[in-house]
């Protein structure tokens, strides 16, 4: 609970699990709610009361207004989740590998979610006429950024930061058939590599749009600054916060991790969200797991570190391993597809499979 303006006769109870808020007005004030306070005015004087750090009303969301003997005015509102972009900002997208710029000063008019990836597939359901989008896209203009589950979706406009690569081989030293070959080289054309380190950031969808990855790009305001975070630990951090936002807003706790080439890498189930792990500097063996991304581990102060951390059962489904198992998932609604760039999901099934011989279970540090 968080108790602000009890003299001014309310209190305010936040859920940051729910991401709800339960506002209580106590006497007879007049309250208005806005994103980052309240604002309580009785007789001729106005208060403000500023909500804590990271938490955001959302007062279109209000609703419940009843009133309960001897307890005031009962108002239940929404809470708006932390937003890594913001309209009217300006952004600069770095390489997370290299720090190479990507793209440069660009301001978006707006910040808009994509809807979940089968949506076209359910239109049928919904209209009793033709489907009405059939010939339409989703499409960002030239100040428009989408969000989807892991990645963005910018207009590439004029963009000169990003390269395309004409290289193409096919995989396992296999000889591939023409059609295959030819398949191969139009899916590598349309990956978007950074000029400096070669590392995949993102691929074409059309002609004017590009998507980036979220495991690929680091995004900075302009008057900000560039600081590389190591390679494991921003994989781990991006990977867990797609899992727990997607097992919240879909209530599906089965994942498959997939690459841009079409393959199944790993399938995973989220066991919990809210694991906190304490651990000592004297821990070697932890250290040492996740030095191969110049990730190590090391509290930043005093001999004990903490944080936040999901845990994870999984399946690697490289060379054809729990086939069976993969592909009854590809057909279950219930399991909700994550797709990264190829390399980087080898790199998740490592940090993987070197969690569980150091500390036998998964975690992924969260923050």
């Amino acid at each position: 609970p968080f108790p602000c303006g009890m003299a001014g006769g309310f209190l305010l109870e936040i859920r940051r699990g729910t991401q709800s808020a339960l506002l209580v007005i106590r006497s007879p004030v007049d309250v208005s709610v806005a994103a980052d306070r309240l604002e309580v005015r009785s007789g001729g004087s106005c208060e403000a009361a500023a909500l804590p750090a990271g938490v955001r009303l959302a007062p279109s969301s209000c609703r419940g207004l009843q009133r309960l003997p001897g307890g005031g005015l009962h108002l239940r509102t929404g809470l708006r989740r932390p937003e890594s972009l913001k309209p009217q900002k300006n952004y600069v997208f770095y390489c997370q590998s290299c720090g190479d710029i990507i793209v440069k000063d660009r301001k978006f008019l707006r910040v808009l979610p994509l809807p979940s990836e089968n949506w076209s597939a359910l239109i049928e359901e919904w209209c009793c006429h033709p489907n009405p989008f059939a010939r339409s896209t989703l499409h960002p203009q030239h100040d428009d950024c989408f969000l989807g589950d892991t990645f963005f979706l910018l207009n590439s406009g004029k963009e000169s930061h990003v390269s395309e690569s004409p290289m193409c081989c096919s995989e396992g030293g296999h000889h591939a058939s023409q059609s295959e070959h030819q398949h191969l080289k139009s899916k590598e054309n349309t990956r978007v590599i950074c000029k400096r380190c070669k590392t995949m950031v993102g691929e074409t969808v059309s002609s004017d749009t590009i998507k980036y990855y979220v495991t690929e790009v680091i995004i900075r305001p302009s008057e900000g600054s560039f600081t590389p975070t190591p390679r494991s630990q921003f994989i781990q951090s991006m990977v867990a916060q797609c899992l727990v936002e997607l097992s919240s807003a879909k209530s599906t706790f089965r994942f498959a991790v997939k690459g841009d080439n079409g393959k199944s890498y790993i399938l995973m189930w989220l066991l919990n969200s809210d694991t906190l792990l304490v651990e000592s500097s004297g821990s070697s063996s932890s250290h040492s797991v996740f030095t191969l991304f110049g990730d190590i581990f090391m509290p930043s102060s005093g001999p004990v570190g903490t944080w936040n951390a999901v845990k994870v059962l999984y399946q690697p489904c490289i060379k054809s391993r729990n086939k069976d198992l993969a592909d009854a998932w590809e057909d279950d609604i219930g399991v909700h597809p994550l797709k990264f760039p190829s390399e980087t999901c080898l790199e998740l099934l490592l940090i993987l499979s070197l969690s569980t011989s150091s500390l036998n279970f998964i975690k992924f540090r969260l923050e």
